[in-house]
């Protein structure tokens, strides 16, 4: 149990990945502190981790809208004063947005999806960061996927604030380096959750015929086990990660069961980061 003992905040973690999110952290021995929008949600999936609880381990739901400043500082508070310590804070909280081309979207749609997706996950962030300063100690991991390094059309809200999810993490890293704080963006895969649900029911016309494609074969072949990503957020929430910062890892494609044997190494790269590529990594000499 790689997190017994540890208290950790999940955000958006009523349903399909987030759900399956703190079912694994309760699994691995820690209390939790989950928060969603939607409450009918948030208690049924809070009286699964009760139920698989273990003496000593908390289970805490609390509403929120982590695009509301409000909701977010009292989602801190209430883990604050119900378990008194947070080690780890988890930002998967996240939307899809609207679909289309960019001038047909509604302004307002677009702009909610950054403040959840991007806003939100920087609220978290600034609440908890004086807690983890003051205790040396701390754990953030960021939800960030596919739309941080590929270009997605008819999806912009989504992919602009998850790209910019990954270079607040490596900024925010390097601003808490040495403090005993690791921050850590991680893309989960292909996940068969309500997510793709939208994409297909907006269909073709809106988000593109190959992209489309593409998710219908994804829910055809299962897509990747939730079990994936929930491994590896894991083991970042955990001691065994304890240097590792500032990456985004995938779940599926990167080898991060062997990161702590290659931490010195890892250290001083920019392996897993986000880089512009110039000419010369295509062998050109322009």
């Amino acid at each position: 149990m790689k997190l017994s003992g540890r208290n950790a905040i999940i955000t958006g973690a009523s349903r399909g990945f987030g759900r399956a999110l703190a079912l694994k952290f309760i699994a691995e021995g820690a209390s939790v502190v989950m928060c969603a929008r939607s409450s009918r949600d948030l208690e049924r999936t809070a009286g699964e981790a009760l139920a698989m609880a273990g003496p000593g381990q908390r289970v805490v739901s609390v509403r929120a809208d982590v695009s509301k400043t409000g909701d977010v500082e009292n989602l801190i508070e209430t883990a604050l004063r119900e378990l008194s310590r947070i080690d780890v804070l988890v930002n998967n909280a996240g939307i899809y947005g609207p679909k289309g081309p960019l001038e047909e979207m509604s302004w307002r749609d677009w702009v909610d999806a950054v403040e959840i997706n991007l806003l939100g996950t920087v609220y978290a962030c600034r609440s908890l960061l004086p807690h983890f300063k003051k205790n040396g100690y701390g754990k953030i991991i960021n939800l960030s996927g596919g739309g941080a390094t590929a270009p997605l059309p008819g999806i912009s809200a989504y992919a602009a604030s998850k790209a910019a999810v990954v270079r607040f993490t490596e900024t925010l890293a390097e601003e808490c380096r040495g403090s005993g704080i690791d921050i850590n963006a991680v893309a989960p895969g292909a996940l068969n959750t309500r997510l793709l649900d939208e994409i297909l029911e907006a269909g073709p016309e809106k988000v593109g015929r190959a992209f489309y494609e593409k998710c219908i074969r994804q829910r055809q072949t299962g897509g990747t086990p939730l079990s994936r990503g929930t491994e590896l957020i894991a083991f970042l929430a955990s001691a065994e990660s304890d240097g590792i910062t500032g990456r985004l890892i995938s779940a599926v494609w990167d080898n991060w069961e062997t990161l702590p044997s290659r931490r010195t190494e890892l250290e001083s790269s920019d392996i897993y980061t986000l880089r512009r590529i110039v000419p010369e990594d295509r062998g050109k000499s322009w």
